[in-house]
């Protein structure tokens, strides 16, 4: 449907409003992240002329990675967050989420626990290999850290389900942090 050129404008914009600048695009946001479809198009139109509606439901539902939700005439991002927003996710129910980092980091997160960076929230994943894959981008020998997800949540920790294989959580502390060995 769309050239690779403009899919990639797109997807852009997209992601930068829906997680970073809703408010310098001119999109409203609610507390958990969702924006108007219609009005959100609308804001797309002005910027893009070629911009169709259709264009964003094919951007959404061919996502590998499932950064977007449409739920009737509401959209959102699923994660990867700057902008303060609510979870209303449900409560992950698996008991050990994981973590990659770079064999640099290790010693500091097993002292000082996962804490957010750039974005609201810290991203965990749901399989060791998952894990690895994303730590892959940023590192060639990625260290994975398993987390002990059912006994931080028994400790009031909120640890919710974006996907079925990414996990957020305002931060992790030390104590729930252990190195896998392979």
């Amino acid at each position: 449907m769309l050239d690779d050129s403009r899919e990639e404008k797109l997807g852009r914009f997209v992601s930068g409003t829906l997680r970073h600048f809703p408010e310098s695009a001119g999109v409203k946001m609610d507390e958990y992240g969702w924006v108007d479809l219609n009005a959100f198009c609308d804001v797309m139109k002005k910027r893009y002329n070629w911009m169709r509606k259709e264009y964003l439901y094919a951007l959404v539902e061919s996502d590998e990675k499932g950064r977007y939700q449409i739920r009737g005439s509401m959209i959102r991002a699923r994660y990867g967050h700057s902008v303060n927003i609510e979870l209303d996710y449900e409560e992950s129910d698996a008991p050990y989420v994981y973590y990659g980092a770079s064999p640099e980091e290790v010693d500091v997160l097993l002292e000082n626990g996962i804490f957010p960076i750039k974005q609201r929230y810290v991203h965990l994943s749901t399989s060791y290999e998952k894990a690895a894959e994303v730590a892959l981008i940023h590192t060639e020998s990625p260290v994975i850290l398993q987390v002990d997800a059912f006994r931080a949540q028994e400790d009031g920790f909120s640890l919710r389900l974006a996907t079925d294989y990414i996990v957020l959580a305002e931060k992790i502390p030390p104590e729930y942090l252990y190195v896998i060995e392979e």
